[in-house]
């Protein structure tokens, strides 16, 4: 019996089916709505309505760790997850072949969201990293650890999100050992294909299979608050505005 039989059978001796189908499953569902427009709609809107309709579906923990800021704070981007996985390793043997080969596999509209291993002593993400993927029409990258070359990213209109700044570069402090496969930064579970949101407030993770609904319904919230803005701004006393469906 070979090692992948075995570990099925050892599966199902632990019923452990649904679990993995939970934690390895990659959904391929087509969007309802274009990519492009779906992307462009959702960087309309901003992180506290996709939160509160997360919260809607019974979704608490889309949030990213909040220690991620982004380099600008005007930035809003939407893209879909490319994932990638690393962690703290002293090899360097292909690691430049495998980093090239990841590079080449990420599609334009993608959002990169890079898992280290909570690595402290390495950048993953730079300036040449920046330009490349600009290029390649990519949207944005979430790196849960270090990053560099801080003027060089700048030059680029390229949003980028971290947890630290520090001159090392990755060779010989890091490896990537995996990408396109699901990961966990904080309490979010990050799938490949999802929709990452960000702005000034933070990173959003949407599940890719309710990514249209929890759009259309984030609009919705957008507009309500609009006319709730409204209400105040014409000086309307809380109690007319909570007896019209409004909220603080």
């Amino acid at each position: 019996m070979n090692q992948e039989n075995m570990l099925q059978k050892e599966a199902k001796m632990m019923k452990l089916e649904k679990l993995i189908a939970s934690r390895e499953s990659i959904s391929s569902k087509p969007f309802a709505i274009p990519v492009k427009e779906m992307l462009s709609r959702y960087e309309q809107l901003y992180t506290g309505a996709i939160s509160d309709v997360m919260r809607e579906f019974c979704l608490l923990d889309q949030s990213l760790p909040g220690y991620l800021r982004p380099l600008r704070d005007s930035d809003v981007v939407a893209g879909i997850a490319f994932t990638v996985k690393s962690s703290p390793n002293v090899k360097i043997t292909g690691e430049m072949s495998f980093r090239s080969q990841m590079l080449d596999d990420m599609k334009e509209d993608s959002f990169v969201v890079w898992d280290t291993s909570n690595d402290e002593k390495a950048t993953l993400w730079g300036g040449v990293m920046t330009a490349t993927a600009y290029g390649k029409g990519i949207r944005a990258a979430c790196i849960d650890g270090g990053i560099r070359d801080t003027k060089q990213i700048l030059e680029k209109p390229f949003p980028v999100y971290y947890k630290y700044r520090i001159p090392n570069g990755s060779l010989g402090r890091c490896l990537i050992t995996h990408y396109q496969v699901p990961i966990k930064i904080g309490d979010v579970l990050i799938k490949p294909g999802d929709v990452i949101f960000a702005d000034c407030d933070g990173v959003v993770c949407v599940p890719r299979d309710i990514a249209c609904d929890v759009l259309l319904r984030a609009e919705e919230i957008r507009a309500n608050e609009k006319k709730i803005f409204g209400w105040v701004a014409e000086g309307q006393s809380i109690h007319q505005i909570t007896e019209k469906g409004g909220y603080f």
